[in-house]
């Protein structure tokens, strides 16, 4: 049991969307959330959470259901699905976190649009049943929120000496206290989440010959 519950191919959905199929750097999706959200490391962390949960949710309850749902409706479906996942989601975000809640904004009920579920959801949960669909849905929020995680330490970091809010870089080394080091305001700005997800796809694929286009 546990064999076939843990065998290569399951593996491989939880291990591809980390490296070789990641949904941002080699999907390209989802990468709206990755330039709005990741300012600062903490809600860069709890969007990626948020989003692994409701994409494995979201797997196992379509898998479950992909033998009864017709096909002229299957969008709708999938689409109110999502929908009530977000919303629990959010609900939950409101309640035990709520100055992260406040930080993330509209782009919690955005998880709806996020193209990276509706894929999962036509492209395997569709075809599959629940438990390969429920790892294929960790594998690619995880994925998913490894980038956001790697972009949101470098923004916040460098962008204002922090992390997850706790001052880094000392008061003594900043110009202004007779120091040298001054913070990358531009890092802050979106356009830097952009350059930070092509440095990271840049570095992903000259390491990694297959993925280097001949």
């Amino acid at each position: 049991m546990s064999e076939g519950l843990f065998s290569k191919k399951n593996i491989g959905l939880l291990s591809g969307p980390l490296g070789t199929n990641n949904p941002i750097t080699i999907q390209v999706l989802g990468i709206c959330s990755a330039l709005a959200v990741t300012a600062q490391l903490k809600p860069a962390f709890v969007m990626a959470l948020s989003v692994t949960v409701v994409v494995a949710a979201a797997n196992v309850i379509i898998s479950m259901l992909r033998n009864t749902i017709p096909n002229r409706i299957r969008i709708i479906v999938q689409l109110v699905v999502i929908a009530a996942l977000v919303i629990i989601v959010d609900q939950f975000l409101k309640a035990f976190v709520y100055d992260v809640s406040k930080q993330l904004s509209v782009f919690v009920g955005l998880i709806i649009t996020n193209c990276i579920l509706m894929g999962r959801l036509e492209a395997f949960a569709l075809a599959n049943k629940p438990w390969p669909s429920f790892l294929d849905g960790i594998g690619n929020g995880a994925g998913y929120g490894i980038i956001l995680i790697i972009i949101g330490f470098f923004r916040e970091l460098l962008g204002s000496g922090s992390l997850w809010g706790y001052r880094i870089v000392p008061e003594s080394w900043y110009i202004a206290n007779g120091g040298f080091y001054s913070n990358n305001g531009m890092m802050i700005l979106p356009p830097m989440a952009l350059i930070t997800v092509g440095v990271i796809i840049w570095i992903q694929r000259s390491r990694d010959t297959k993925l280097q286009e001949k």
